[in-house]
């Protein structure tokens, strides 16, 4: 589930491409009565697919990036107060991990510091899967938004990054970000420097930051969190970097390897049910990528040797990933 806060101002821009927002809505099984209240929690696979089959209506591709271009860290809602008040963005962003349950249920986030460098990774994660290109640069066009507010001048990212192909046109995504950008990568996020994380947020006030956090635990489900669906976020994250292992989730989600393992089996489903489900979704994502050769592919979804892979895809599937993709017409570059 979504807060219906993440659709703030989808009417104005849905009107000013020309669209119909009442109508794309109800096609969605949304209203206007419900995207008003911002604390409404929405069905993601609905809200995702309502900004991309208004992408599609309108034809514009940058649909998603147009409502982040607007906004403001109180779209985050009770929470804006506690992460405006943090003492530094990495800070916030702990804060933001922690309670991503209150934002979003489906957003997936992972701070990866090798050395000086940072990578905020990102995800949104539907069962099933839909096609979320205007969902993730919202996204990450929020995210990037938040680190701004808190930076002001003193953020500036050295990248970021998309796993869909760049749009026809980047003039919106370069006044949006303004540095260099990735497509067709293999992961969504923004990379940075690791002082940028460190830099004190001139606007923190410690006073303010613990009422916040009083504020912010009587709200309903604060202390709510479900652990299938964190570690489901968590091997989407891990995997193409290697490290879905077991051992790996359970640190990320603060807990040891027994614990997660019980509470999984309270959820009745396993480990590794978990990692091929998330490999059934990434691999179709990767393979209509005509960048990732099939070599590239098995080493994402952590198969260090190609036959494994190509067994596995066989499996799913019911072919060989080669002929998936001659019957798809995807023409990798292998």
């Amino acid at each position: 589930m979504v807060r219906a806060a993440a659709l703030t101002n989808y009417i104005e821009v849905a009107q000013h491409l020309g669209l119909n927002p009442q109508q794309m809505l109800r096609q969605a099984g949304l209203s206007q009565a419900l995207i008003d209240n911002p604390d409404q929690r929405l069905p993601t696979a609905a809200a995702v697919s309502l900004l991309e089959e208004s992408a599609k209506a309108c034809g514009c591709p940058t649909f998603g990036l147009r409502m982040a271009e607007s906004r403001q860290l109180s779209d985050f809602g009770a929470i804006s107060l506690l992460l405006s008040h943090q003492p530094t963005l990495r800070d916030a962003l702990v804060t933001i991990v922690q309670y991503r349950h209150l934002l979003n249920e489906s957003l997936a986030l992972y701070v990866d510091q090798v050395g000086k460098t940072v990578v905020l990774r990102e995800e949104i994660i539907t069962d099933p899967p839909v096609p979320m290109r205007q969902g993730m640069e919202l996204a990450i066009g929020v995210l990037f938004r938040m680190c701004a507010a808190l930076l002001g001048s003193g953020w500036r990212p050295l990248a970021v990054h998309f796993s869909h192909d760049a749009p026809p046109e980047l003039q919106l995504h370069r006044r949006v970000f303004g540095c260099k950008l990735e497509f067709g990568s293999e992961f969504n996020g923004i990379v940075c420097q690791a002082a940028d994380l460190d830099k004190a947020n001139p606007l923190a006030d410690p006073a303010m930051a613990r009422h916040a956090l009083r504020l912010v635990e009587t709200l309903p489900g604060a202390a709510q969190q479900s652990t299938l669906n964190d570690v489901r976020k968590a091997i989407y994250l891990l995997l193409p970097m290697g490290r879905a292992t077991i051992e790996q989730i359970a640190q990320s989600l603060g807990m040891n390897v027994r614990t997660l393992q019980r509470r999984l089996e309270e959820s009745e489903v396993t480990f590794s049910d978990l990692i091929n489900d998330v490999r059934r979704d990434l691999v179709l994502r990767y393979m209509e990528n005509p960048r990732y050769s099939l070599s590239r592919i098995a080493d994402l979804l952590g198969y260090s040797v190609a036959s494994s892979f190509t067994r596995w895809f066989t499996t799913q599937f019911g072919m060989a990933p080669a002929a998936w993709r001659k019957e798809h017409q995807v023409k990798a570059e292998e």
